[in-house]
């Protein structure tokens, strides 16, 4: 009897240390995952402004650099978002880091994009060599797209899985700022709600 016992609590533990044991490659590989997608968005600046401008020849006109920037803006929002998830992992924070940061950029794009697309249009207009700026711009509507609204980047398994099972889906960062939203709102709710009303005894 004690020797099944035994071999019961050996069975229980070995499945408790499995278990913790793909925890932590798990984590350990989400780790990896984000680091590389934030080193991914930072290196891909100089890179393809070396890709664009310097192999390809594309010139360095006004509109061009213009639309450039807007991309490396964007880039740069989407490192600071893997990055932030970094740190919630570590962490263990239900809220993202610099939530509300990434809520006002959401806002800020807006406009910010709009005048960059038709000032680029406004230059490729007028000076030759600079339609590639348009594109830029363009791009970079589409990685705040990617990131703030809905995801266009499948560049895993699992995504493209889910692509064609289920469609496009909402970005990470989206549900991110929901659900910080929607935390807010729940704490706001909680310290507004009036204490209860104790009744008079009457004598």
């Amino acid at each position: 009897m004690k020797n099944s016992k035994n071999e019961k609590n050996t069975k229980r533990l070995d499945m408790v240390n499995d278990t913790n044991s793909r925890e932590r490659r798990s984590r350990s590989g989400i780790r990896l995952r984000l680091t590389g997608l934030a080193l991914m968005e930072l290196v891909n600046i100089p890179l393809q402004a070396a890709i664009w401008f310097a192999v390809i020849g594309v010139p360095v006109t006004a509109g061009n650099a213009l639309g450039f920037a807007l991309c490396a803006v964007l880039l740069v929002e989407g490192a600071a978002y893997w990055m932030a998830k970094l740190r919630q992992l570590a962490t263990g924070s239900a809220v993202l880091p610099g939530a509300r940061a990434f809520a006002a950029a959401r806002w800020i794009n807006v406009p910010l994009l709009a005048a960059g697309v038709l000032l680029t249009a406004w230059y490729a207009s007028g000076t030759p060599g600079s339609v590639p700026g348009v594109l830029f711009a363009l791009f970079a509507v589409l990685e705040h797209v990617n990131y703030f609204h809905t995801q266009l980047m499948y560049d895993t398994r699992e995504d493209r899985r889910y692509r064609r099972e289920h469609g496009l889906r909402r970005a990470h960062l989206a549900r991110d700022l929901a659900r910080a939203a929607q935390l807010r709102r729940r704490a706001a709710g909680v310290r507004g709600t009036p204490p209860p009303r104790t009744r008079r005894s009457t004598p």
